[in-house]
């Protein structure tokens, strides 16, 4: 399992980090944030991410991608982490491509992938029906009737759901609302007659939605996967997402880091620079190490992606735990370390730290993984 970057990865990493420090600054999210835009993204950046090929990166080259696999997707994620820029990258490529790749059948990876891989076609993942994470617990339903299937139900913080050209629907075909069988997965046109969404805006300034399905028809052919088998392509999907999840905060804990040692540098108090101050250097330390720590986690783990590794859940959870708990740190100690000044709107730690919070949240936090973890070691 590879640790680093092989050449033509750093090649990726390099033109995203260039791109999006130049293209998708701090500064691009709070003109978004302040102009009240809908989608809460740039579509000329999104346009310009596209035409350099980012959408197809984790797509297998026989599906009109790139093939450079996820270790290539975490590299783009870490740098979009770093200037919070934000487009459809995520909930089509690390969710929705995956889920494609996964459970598709063979024509529909022909010609799903090779949308996305173009940037013709964005995805959305509507699963959750709750405040918190629960991976099996689906109650929204799905009425066999002909050969279509009607959905009834609900689905809440549905990332770019409201902008997204189809939805990827979990849906209960049987059993009861917390068992693992029964679980269907369809893919729904946005539009369709019946889907009705309502916007809100999050802490961290991007678009989420609240979809209701009212008699919503579902073609059996738009079945992803198995008829009550969805369950195994969604917990492998959402393992490919809390690691690519983990790059991107990653990639923010790293900027946050970066800043608050720069400006301990820069601070003077007392007649001295307060970098000099030695709790304050074990403190840059403890964060300094937690970062490495979770580089390693997230890397190894994105590794565990493109080997199919058997370890891939405990991977996961591991990367997203470490990502959870390193960026809360260096947040918080951000916070602090600036004084007063580092919640006040014009710095830009604020920033960091609420996409933080939606972050840890999304597709379980800490307690969450760290149960799971155990779980899977039979503990």
């Amino acid at each position: 399992m590879p640790l680093a970057l092989n050449e033509e990865q750093r090649m990726l990493r390099d033109t995203a980090r260039e791109f999006l420090q130049n293209n998708a600054p701090v500064s691009l999210m709070r003109e978004l944030r302040d102009s009240g835009d809908s989608k809460g993204y740039s579509d000329a950046v999104w346009q310009q991410m596209i035409e350099l090929g980012f959408p197809a990166v984790a797509i297998p080259e026989s599906y009109g991608g790139l093939g450079f696999g996820y270790l290539g997707a975490g590299a783009i994620l870490e740098e979009a982490g770093k200037t919070l820029a934000h487009s459809p990258f995520y909930s089509t490529v690390a969710l929705g491509a995956a889920a494609i790749t996964l459970g598709g059948t063979e024509e529909q990876k022909q010609s799903l992938l090779a949308a996305i891989a173009a940037g013709e076609l964005t995805l959305a993942m509507a699963h959750e029906e709750s405040n918190h994470h629960q991976p099996n617990t689906v109650s929204l339903s799905a009425s066999a009737s002909g050969d279509n299937y009607v959905l009834n139900g609900k689905k809440l913080f549905v990332a770019e759901g409201a902008i997204a050209h189809k939805l990827l629907v979990s849906a209960r075909t049987q059993g009861n609302n917390n068992d693992q069988d029964g679980i269907t997965l369809f893919l729904v046109d946005r539009n369709s007659e019946g889907v009705s969404c309502q916007t809100s805006t999050m802490i961290d300034s991007r678009n989420y939605a609240d979809i209701e399905f009212n008699n919503v028809k579902a073609s059996a052919a738009n079945i992803i996967g198995t008829v009550n088998q969805a369950f195994t392509i969604l917990d492998k999907t959402f393992d490919y997402g809390r690691i690519c999840l983990a790059a991107e905060m990653l990639g923010g804990a790293q900027t946050m880091f970066d800043k608050t040692v720069e400006y301990l540098k820069d601070r003077e108090q007392f007649g001295q620079k307060i970098g000099s101050f030695q709790a304050l250097q074990h403190r840059a330390a403890k964060m300094f190490a937690e970062l490495e720590l979770t580089r390693s986690a997230v890397v190894g783990a994105l590794a565990a992606i493109d080997d199919d590794s058997d370890n891939l859940p405990i991977m996961a959870s591991l990367a997203k735990t470490r990502a959870n708990d390193t960026y809360r740190l260096i947040t918080d100690e951000a916070v602090q370390m600036h004084g007063g000044i580092g919640l006040t709107d014009e710095m830009d730690i604020g920033f960091y730290l609420k996409r933080c919070r939606v972050s840890i949240h999304s597709l379980g936090d800490s307690g969450f993984h760290t149960d799971r973890y155990a779980t899977l070691h039979g503990i």
